[in-house]
């Protein structure tokens, strides 16, 4: 449904986008990641039509970008980091008007707009004016509006950025939701969120991606193992750290306080000689546990190693 082929964009002597490739698959949740300037919104941009690039092609449910730079707005639906309104309008009225626009009846626009309040979980103030909702409130608003129209695919830049914890949840509910019902392209720079909701990865740096694979698939092959452990006391946990530096299987140690953190490349050998190198420095630990390798984590060592070459 979205294809990239070697996608350049220059402002100058900036290189926004260099050689960019990436595919998205019809019905995925895609979570598109990347330090900041690393090309994620000016990519979102080009493929909505509002920019277009130097060279390279992109094409959007088999409609080539590059041609004319038009997207086809019947099938793509596009929520901005922050969403304008025209604040004295109502959500139904600002539903309803956009319906209008996409050529929807009376009938199918009043039904659409109260499922998407719904989901959205804006049906109780439908009746109020947008101008005196919150950031979070708009954010919300501004999914069912790219939704009016049930298009093919769906771009969401920074969808939960202005949510407090509640809000996120059901934000993320409702864009899982649309899992098999539409392909999304989600770009966020909350990574825990992206691990949550989305199957398929991409992970930029300077313009180019990095890696794309099955989220599972990316963990498996990126992510190294990680025991965490808080001990009783912080001078014991020095001497602790000071043993596990010289370990072999030990690829990075750190210590905050009481609490250490050991990332491992050799997960057998670990567990079977981490907890007798606290032993033999007389630590008592209040905690100790084998943690699941994070999304994080993987964005951290590629990115890193981008950043050092």
């Amino acid at each position: 449904m979205i294809r990239v082929e070697n996608l350049h964009k220059h402002y100058g002597a900036v290189r926004a986008l260099d050689g960019l490739n990436m595919a998205v698959e019809q019905g995925v949740l895609y979570g598109f990641l990347g330090p900041n300037g690393a090309g994620k919104t000016t990519t979102l941009r080009i493929l909505t039509g509002l920019a277009r690039p130097t060279s390279g092609r992109a094409s959007l449910a088999g409609v080539d970008l590059t041609a004319d730079g038009r997207a086809p707005a019947s099938r793509l639906g596009y929520l901005p980091e922050e969403p304008a309104f025209y604040p004295w309008m109502t959500p139904l009225e600002f539903l309803d008007h956009l319906g209008r626009l996409h050529g929807l009846s009376a009938a199918d626009r009043a039904r659409r707009s109260r499922e998407l309040l719904e989901l959205v979980h804006l049906a109780e103030v439908a009746k109020r004016r947008i101008g005196g909702f919150s950031r979070g409130m708009r954010q919300r608003l501004g999914l069912a509006a790219a939704l009016v129209h049930n298009p093919d695919v769906l771009l969401l830049d920074e969808p939960v950025s202005a949510l407090d914890p509640a809000g996120r949840k059901e934000m993320l509910e409702a864009i899982e939701n649309l899992r098999g019902r539409c392909t999304v392209l989600m770009s966020s720079h909350i990574l825990a969120d992206v691990e949550r909701v989305c199957n398929v990865v991409g992970i930029i740096a300077r313009g180019r991606m990095l890696v794309q694979a099955q989220r599972e698939t990316l963990l498996a092959q990126y992510a190294q193992p990680v025991f965490a452990a808080e001990a009783a006391d912080a001078a014991s946990a020095g001497r602790w750290v000071n043993r596990l530096k010289v370990q072999p299987w030990a690829a990075a140690v750190s210590l905050d306080g009481e609490t250490v953190r050991v990332t491992v490349n050799d997960l057998e050998r670990a567990r079977q000689e981490i907890l007798p190198c606290a032993v033999a420095e007389g630590v008592v630990l209040r905690r100790f546990e084998e943690t699941r390798p994070s999304l994080e984590e993987v964005f951290l060592q590629l990115t890193g190693k981008e950043a050092a070459e």
